[in-house]
């Protein structure tokens, strides 16, 4: 495997992108989200583009204006569909071999891919979408249900409790919190995103770590019969576990191949 570094223009701004190549002609573009540069958190990004070159694939990953190595300015994950298109047009220059792209992004690169409808690729595998419009806002019911789980579990969460360490007026708010029912349709960026991924008519995968309060909200805001979806039990936001990490990659690979 070759990784290599390449600079593309978008909007008048150089975009610093890292390909790692293969021989296929499926490729997977790597969208990085926040404010992330294209190694991703713990170089987790780096890691996966080289997993996957390894099986065929060539991987393209960048940062998008104002980030990293890239020049422009950043106006957030909203303002990124240029630059996804961009990538996309200097994966194909670099490599004319690729006749199909596969994006993946996880947290607001989720919600960006879904927001630009795709923004060009052939297929989409979306981790953890953002859905989260304000922090200081009740924690919709799936992340205070899971919270209350993991704590039930912990005898040292048990006996804080029984020994009247823990805020009652607290916990009852968060109580009632975990007995909302969920929404009856997507409001707010949640129905932004999902109007977006309407219009994408390419092949579509969903992915959610359990242990992640991105994910868990995802999910309140989304209809969970929805067949595209996968869960991974067990799993961070970043999927730093072994056992995660092996399962995005598998999830991956299934889209790339087509399966």
């Amino acid at each position: 495997m070759t990784r290599r570094h390449f600079t593309f223009a978008c909007e008048g701004a150089q975009l610093v992108a890292t390909l790692d190549e293969a021989a296929g002609d499926t490729a997977l573009l790597i969208v990085s989200g926040g404010n992330e540069v294209r190694a991703g958190a713990w170089n987790g990004q780096a890691r996966l583009a080289a997993d996957i070159a390894a099986r065929g694939f060539p991987v393209l990953r960048f940062d998008r204006r104002g980030v990293g190595d890239s020049e422009g300015e950043n106006h957030g994950f909203r303002s990124n569909g240029p630059d996804i298109r961009a990538a996309l047009a200097g994966l194909r220059a670099e490599c004319p071999e690729v006749r199909r792209v596969v994006g993946f992004g996880n947290c607001d690169a989720a919600s960006a891919l879904m927001l630009s409808q795709g923004a060009g690729l052939d297929a989409l595998v979306l981790s953890n979408p953002w859905t989260i419009e304000n922090d200081a806002a009740e924690a919709p019911a799936e992340v205070v249900r899971d919270h209350y789980r993991r704590r039930l579990a912990d005898p040292a969460a048990i006996r804080r409790l029984l020994t009247g360490k823990v805020a009652i007026g607290g916990l009852v708010r968060s109580l009632l919190a975990a007995m909302r029912p969920a929404p009856a349709a997507p409001a707010g960026l949640a129905q932004e995103i999902a109007q977006g991924l309407e219009s994408f008519s390419g092949e579509v995968r969903l992915l959610v770590a359990e242990r992640d309060r991105t994910g868990l909200a995802f999910l309140a805001n989304w209809d969970k019969a929805d067949t595209r979806l996968r869960r991974c039990v067990g799993a961070t936001h970043s999927y730093v576990e072994r056992e995660a990490q092996d399962w995005l990659v598998a999830q991956i690979l299934d889209v790339l191949n087509g399966e």
